[in-house]
Formats: C-alpha cells, structure tokens, sequence
C-alpha cells in the first residue's frame, strides 16, 4: 500500500472517532452515536483523503448520498413521531383528567359500596341462563345476600343491591366481592360481573405506558378497563 492511502486510511479512521464519539452513558459498552452531521463529515473526509491515482467511484458516491439522505429521511420521521406521540398522550391526559370523580361502570370482581343507596351492577350473559345469581361477600369473605335473577336470555343483565343482607339489616360502607353465576346449556357458569366504582385519581404512564385509573376502593385499573362512564 502506498503512503498517500496509508494516509488517507489513517485521516479517515482518525475523522471516524472524532465524528462518532462514545456517549458518557456507554463508556463501558463502546456503543456510539452517527448522526447526519457526523455521515456528512465521514463523506466529505473521505473524498478529501481518496487516493488520486484511484479515486472513488461515482456509482458508490451515488450510494453514499443515497444513505445520507435516507439517514436524514428516517431521523426527521422518528423526530415526528415522537411529536405525535407527545401530543397524544396530552391528550389522553386532558380526557382521562375529566372522569376524576366520576362513577364509572368497569370489569371487576369488587367494589367499594355506600350502602346507604342502591346499587346497580350488570352480568354479562353469552348465551340464555336458566338459574341465575348473584352472591354478595364483604371484606372478610362471608356471605351476605345472595340476589336471585331467575331466568334471563344472553345480553347484559342489570341487578340491584340495596345493601342489606338476607336478613334486611343495613351493612356498612366498605368493600364487597360479588360472584355471579348462571346455567348455561345444563352447566353451572361463573359470569363477568361489571361493577360500578368512583375514580379517585389518574396515573400517566411512564414511558409510553398505558394510564392507569385509581379508585375509590383502593384498586387501580387501566382506561381499557371501563365499560361505562357516568352510571
């Protein structure tokens, strides 16, 4: 190899790590960053420490732009979409904000109930339920009420708890579990119960994960969680 490519060779490696200095962050991994500034600056380098007596090719000049243009094309893409993913989380924010105090019907097994008012809650049918019920359990396990809806055809089925238990005596506000099951084709089925619940406050996910709803009984559930707002 000649002096004048041993010294090219030399000049380009040399504009190669100053163009591509490491990052603080990944001293220990050598992991680097080229930009367009810096392919740019590689290019023009190159073609000014080429060998005379064998000079670039114009087919892989012609490429080389290629891949600074497509480099410059991808960068300014990912620098759109991260402006839209900004400005849609922002958006989820301003809406999710709005159901702060809001009672909202969502797929839960629990709730916290004031037993002072009626409940409505609704079980979701995939098909005609011969015997169908709804057990009411309180924070301790036990057994208060149990609601017989008798016979009901597929769909969504409103049920009504006025907070008493089989008894007719007045429970106290807290946390209660409901189960409910239907007779589905001969066989007994347990069945999705979507519960009524107020939402206390909102939690932005962190790094393009989803929100997350706090509630008033002490659960959190994300947005695709909600059946119904405003019940």
């Amino acid at each position: 190899m000649s002096a004048v490519e041993n010294n090219a060779s030399s000049d380009f490696i040399k504009s190669l790590q100053q163009a591509s200095p490491s990052k603080a962050g990944d001293a220990n991994t050598g992991a680097s960053s080229l930009g367009k500034d810096s392919f740019l600056q590689l290019l023009v380098t190159q073609m000014q420490n080429q060998n005379p007596l064998d000079p670039q090719d114009n087919s892989q000049f012609v490429a080389q732009l290629a891949q600074f243009s497509s480099l410059e094309t991808m960068q300014n893409l990912s620098a759109s979409v991260d402006a839209i993913g900004g400005m849609y989380q922002a958006s989820q924010a301003l809406q999710a904000s709005g159901l702060v105090g809001k009672t909202v019907l969502v797929d839960s097994g629990s709730t916290h109930v004031d037993t002072s008012k009626d409940m409505v809650g609704t079980v979701s049918l995939p098909s005609n339920s011969t015997l169908t019920s709804v057990e009411v359990y309180n924070s301790k396990g036990e057994l208060v009420r149990s609601i017989d809806l008798k016979e009901q055809k597929a769909g969504d089925v409103k049920f009504t708890w006025d907070g008493k238990d089989d008894a007719g005596n007045v429970l106290e506000a807290g946390n209660y579990s409901f189960k409910a099951t239907g007779n589905l084709a001969g066989k007994s089925t347990v069945l999705k119960t979507y519960l009524p619940d107020t939402v206390s406050s909102v939690v932005m996910g962190a790094a393009g994960a989803a929100m997350t709803l706090n509630l008033a009984d002490g659960t959190n559930i994300g947005l695709s969680k909600i059946y119904q707002i405003g019940v």
